[in-house]
């Protein structure tokens, strides 16, 4: 009966994940198309192509990479370049380790090589807002193999439709795709869709502010928005009370 129950949850919090994930494509599959289309451009062959992305798995350096090599930079400077884009999956990866450090080494290394900042996210937001038991590494697992299938079919897409699908399409609008549809998933109340919207038209209206500080005030003011929509919720249930 336990076996059953332990087998009943791990099948559950996989496709819980794996579900979770499945707005995020929305960013992932035209992003791994864009980068498909990159390395065909820059003249690796199709198995190249799929042996980067199978073997880098990190969009944002496999772009780097291909610009470098498009302007003939060396082999070092390239690896050093993918080096520091992809320093920030460290911090992930300590973030999620109290979560998942239970595990063998061997399992520890297959969910390190799926980590992105996609499943990082939908991982961690699930983790830390869910009060019900949770099967962490199942529920990982769901999310980041959703994110790496759909990645690899969209950058082989990619690769084999070459030339036909200009690379600057997508450059600009790919990766805040994949992190707006992030974004959406945590708008759950009022408060975050107030600092939501004020943030987002606070950045428009101020993108021409120079160094970009535009940037900077919208993030300030969209959190003073949500907090004081909260602060004004709380006041009104107090007075009810």
């Amino acid at each position: 009966m336990l076996f059953l129950q332990s087998t009943m949850r791990i099948h559950r919090d996989f496709f819980a994940g794996a579900r979770r994930s499945l707005p995020i494509l929305i960013g992932v599959i035209p992003f791994a198309m864009i980068s498909g289309v990159a390395a065909v451009s820059v003249g690796m062959t199709f198995f190249e192509t799929m042996g980067m992305s199978t073997i880098v798995f990190a969009g944002a350096s496999q772009l780097a990479v291909y610009q470098l090599m498009s302007a003939g930079s060396p082999w070092i400077i390239m690896v050093l370049t993918a080096w520091v884009i992809n320093l920030r999956f460290t911090m992930y990866s300590a973030t999620l380790a109290p979560y998942l450090q239970k595990l063998s080494t061997w399992r520890k290394a297959l969910l390190a090589y799926m980590l992105s900042d996609q499943a990082f996210g939908v991982s961690l937001s699930h983790f830390m807002m869910t009060s019900e038991e949770v099967s962490h590494r199942w529920y990982y697992f769901g999310s980041a193999l959703t994110i790496w299938v759909a990645w690899q079919i969209s950058a082989a897409i990619g690769a084999l439709l070459g030339a036909l699908v200009p690379a600057s399409w997508g450059f600009d609008f790919a990766f805040p795709l994949s992190f707006m549809a992030l974004m959406f998933g945590a708008l759950r109340d009022r408060p975050t869709v107030i600092a939501a919207l004020a943030g987002g038209l606070i950045a428009v209206l101020a993108k021409g502010l120079p160094y970009n500080t535009g940037l900077v005030l919208a993030t300030f003011l969209g959190i003073a928005s949500g907090y004081l929509t909260e602060s004004l919720q709380l006041r009104k249930r107090e007075v009810v009370q």
